[in-house]
């Protein structure tokens, strides 16, 4: 009898992903329910916090822009981190992190005001895609930040779900504040 030794083929970790479905799944969830207690919620029609704003719309556009161009912050110290852009700047990641922040924060009072005073709407075209886009914002973005710590995650997983959650806003800003300046206009 000879002694046999069976070599187990090495799993290549690029194509792992079984480490990326907890975030896929629990950011799916927080889309889902977001979009849920917007339809349940009887909205309110209050106004939430438009302090130092002639009124609600304008504070979420103004938030929602600086969340925007918060967001190209984002895309460009990406890309500088990825190695896409050459750059040797060595608080790239620190500005990276402090501007996702900085944008994240800037769209709570936001979507606060959108599911507590008027819920998901799905009656004009705009704001229907208006508040799909939300739900997926927080969604794509909650499964980007669960997906940061993990190790074993394919190489694509960052950027691809950063990307989306870029989409998410630049469609949120299109359809609301963009929206609000050329309908409304540019006001305080």
């Amino acid at each position: 009898m000879s002694d046999t030794q069976i070599t187990p083929v090495p799993q290549r970790r690029a194509d792992n992903v079984a480490p990326l479905l907890v975030p896929l799944v629990v950011g799916g969830l927080v889309a889902v329910g977001l979009g849920v207690y917007g339809r349940v919620h009887t909205p309110t029609g209050y106004a939430i916090g438009p302090a130092g704003f002639s009124g609600a719309l304008a504070m979420k556009s103004w938030l929602t822009t600086g969340a925007f161009l918060l967001a190209f912050v984002q895309l460009f110290s990406a890309l500088v981190m990825w190695g896409r852009i050459k750059l040797d700047v060595p608080w790239i990641g620190a500005l990276h992190r402090w501007s996702g922040r900085a944008a994240f924060l800037l769209t709570i009072p936001v979507a606060l005001h959108c599911l507590y005073a008027l819920g998901a709407q799905f009656d004009v075209p705009r704001v229907m895609i208006h508040s799909l886009l939300g739900c997926f914002f927080y969604g794509v973005f909650t499964a980007k930040m669960l997906s940061l710590p993990r190790r074993g995650l394919p190489g694509w997983t960052l950027p691809v779900l950063g990307g989306l959650t870029f989409v998410a806003l630049t469609g949120l800003w299109l359809t609301s504040s963009f929206w609000f300046f050329t309908t409304i206009g540019v006001r305080l």
